[in-house]
């Protein structure tokens, strides 16, 4: 099995290293949005857009230009790799089965990075970035594995290197025998179909005031002057503050699911969708609009979809597999009948069978009923019903 992981760390830059560091941003940045800018004015003129080789042959005449000769000064790696990614998400957008959005020009100081797929150097807590120089980092933990490509980011005032590596191991056999599936929510994070459930985190909830006081400040201060950019850096500092503990937290339970369980299955949540804020039209307004809008953010908050993603590749590494099953109907059917009713579930916590009376935690009774699903799905798949890894939804991690 080949495992591709990332190390992420903390530079320990100095003025000289942070200079060229934001030297190869600001050129990576002009240059996304310099053939983004190509690519989409020949989509408006009905033309087929670039490949990647033609965009490259663009980035020599813009290194050879005059007026962007600045191109030249940095490493020649970081560039041609913001192409490929350039190439590549416009390729995604198009895409028929899951296209994305299409991408949009990058904005100074909004996801700042840049690549480098060879030249650099590791020495222990040390890595030599081309045109950079020798440059040292904290090394919370060991690299293990063959370095593959180095992506340097910025974090406010911080720079970061995330290392990618591949490890080559034999197949690896899950420590654990269990199944599970996991009903997501709001008031319980996540809700296993043994009774265990998560509580949720809730880190925006915690600084919502002080984000709130923070941008309220901000908006008094004189748009790009000093006292503004001091002011956006703390905004910034508690948006990085909310990520970085719910990141955490999902990765502390999602390790624990993983090594306890070997079959996981899913609800198949269209987290767009259930977010999506009903405004109506001007004869028939929406309504409930600030109860839904405050679902919404708590929807949102849970981080549902990085949840679910966390799992899928952490199975894979161990052998493990991922099921995806429909949601309806999972929190109204009654585990002991069958019964499907809405009446079955009035309140959010409550669940009782208007047929047989059966009587239990609605989210524990929702995965119950997904953990059956999965069942269900595996078994068509056994016999060859559906195609077990596209119509019936299967993340099998070791095919």
């Amino acid at each position: 099995m080949l495992i591709r992981k990332a190390y992420k760390y903390r530079l320990k830059t100095k003025p000289l290293h942070e200079v060229k560091l934001r030297q190869a941003v600001g050129c990576s940045r002009y240059v996304w949005n310099k053939a983004l800018a190509r690519q989409k004015d020949r989509l408006d003129n009905n033309q087929p857009c670039l490949s990647y080789n033609e965009l490259a042959g663009l980035l020599v005449q813009w290194k050879e230009d005059e007026d962007t000769f600045f191109l030249g000064e940095v490493h020649s790696q970081p560039l041609p790799q913001t192409l490929k990614a350039l190439h590549r998400a416009i390729h995604d957008a198009f895409d028929e089965i899951s296209p994305v959005r299409f991408p949009g020009f990058k904005r100074k100081g909004v996801h700042d990075s840049f690549r480098y797929p060879q030249g650099f150097l590791i020495n222990d807590d040390v890595i030599y970035l081309p045109k950079i120089g020798w440059v040292p980092f904290h090394k919370s933990r060991e690299i293990e594995g063959i370095p593959k490509n180095v992506t340097v980011s910025r974090q406010e005032a911080h720079w970061d290197i995330a290392i990618q590596v591949e490890i080559e191991c034999e197949d690896p056999v899950h420590p654990s025998k269990e199944e599970t599936a996991i009903d997501l929510g709001i008031t319980q994070l996540a809700t296993l179909s043994d009774g265990t459930f998560y509580k949720p985190l809730n880190s925006f909830k915690t600084l919502e005031s002080a984000l709130a006081r923070s941008q309220r400040d901000l908006s008094c201060k004189v748009k790009f002057s000093k006292n503004w950019h001091q002011q956006k850096s703390k905004v910034n500092k508690l948006h990085t503050c909310i990520a970085a503990a719910r990141n955490d937290y999902l990765h502390k339970i999602s390790t624990t699911i993983n090594k306890n369980h070997v079959l996981i299955v899913f609800e198949d949540l269209k987290v767009a969708n259930m977010s999506g804020l009903v405004r109506g039209t001007k004869e028939q307004p929406g309504r409930q609009m600030t109860q839904k809008s405050g679902l919404n953010k708590a929807i949102l908050e849970q981080g549902w979809g990085e949840f679910r993603r966390m799992l899928e590749y952490k199975q894979l590494w161990r052998e493990g597999l991922v099921v995806v099953v429909p949601p309806q109907y999972t929190s109204q059917t009654c585990p002991q009948c069958g019964h499907v009713h809405k009446d079955n579930r009035k309140t959010q916590s409550g669940f009782k069978c208007i047929r047989c009376h059966y009587m239990a935690n609605a989210d524990h009774v929702g995965a119950r009923n997904i953990l059956a699903a999965g069942y269900a799905v595996l078994a068509c798949a056994e016999v060859g019903a559906v195609n077990p890894l596209d119509e019936a939804g299967i993340r099998k991690d070791a095919a």
